[in-house]
């Protein structure tokens, strides 16, 4: 099972990819996570991104993709994974396209959660998070669950810098949805609603097969018919 998740700041992708982790059994890969993993690690991809990182610049696609690749060419990954916050750009899709060929691998699903703006803002707007672990809570929550850290309100979290935010994912997310929606992969799911309502909804799109895989049996039946 490999997936895609997608959803802007505060659809509650991040929700989602842990139900999907626990119920599939699979590792949960966010960009993020693994440039972290190869700079902790000393390896010469973490090298070459850390001094971008710090300088606040984004990393190449080249550097990206060869992040990603070792990643998933890790044993963890063979009976799948959710990737989280890759391929941003059409460019970065295909280069991942390619990739998952080399490795013998295919998408089964893109799901992306689709909330309004407006909505997306007002759930941004009051967010909090625990500076240890990177959980989310609602307004007016003082401590995390997981660890009793007093919640702070991120920088990019604040009205100022929400609507920008959420304005630049869209404008990349759509044109990568749009490459995946030719190959039948994408299931957009209402990411309104209550948690369980939404996690159904997301468990149901993760476990029907694709258009493609779809012809895929059919044609294999054929074969065997004849």
């Amino acid at each position: 099972m490999n997936l895609l998740l997608y959803g802007a700041p505060g659809s509650g992708k991040g929700t989602q990819a842990n139900m999907l982790r626990g119920h599939f059994g699979i590792p949960h890969i966010a960009t993020g996570d693994m440039l972290r993993a190869e700079i902790q690690a000393g390896t010469e991809l973490g090298r070459q991104a850390q001094p971008i990182l710090a300088a606040g610049r984004y990393v190449s696609d080249e550097i990206m993709i060869g992040i990603v690749r070792h990643r998933l060419s890790e044993p963890d990954c063979q009976p799948g994974f959710i990737m989280d916050g890759f391929p941003r750009t059409v460019p970065q899709a295909e280069a991942l396209d390619d990739l998952m060929g080399d490795l013998g691998k295919r998408f089964d699903r893109v799901i992306y959660l689709m909330v309004p703006v407006e909505d997306l803002l007002h759930r941004l707007s009051g967010r909090l998070v625990c500076p240890v672990c990177q959980r989310t809570y609602p307004p007016a929550t003082e401590a995390c669950d997981a660890d009793g850290s007093t919640l702070v309100q991120r920088d990019d979290d604040k009205p100022e810098a929400v609507r920008p935010r959420i304005e630049i994912y869209l404008e990349k997310t759509v044109p990568v949805l749009d490459h995946y929606r030719g190959e039948g992969l994408v299931s957009e799911i209402d990411g309104r609603g209550t948690i369980d309502e939404i996690s159904r909804q997301v468990l149901a799109a993760a476990s029907s097969p694709s258009n493609g895989e779809v012809a895929r049996r059919a044609g294999g039946a054929e074969s065997k018919t004849a």
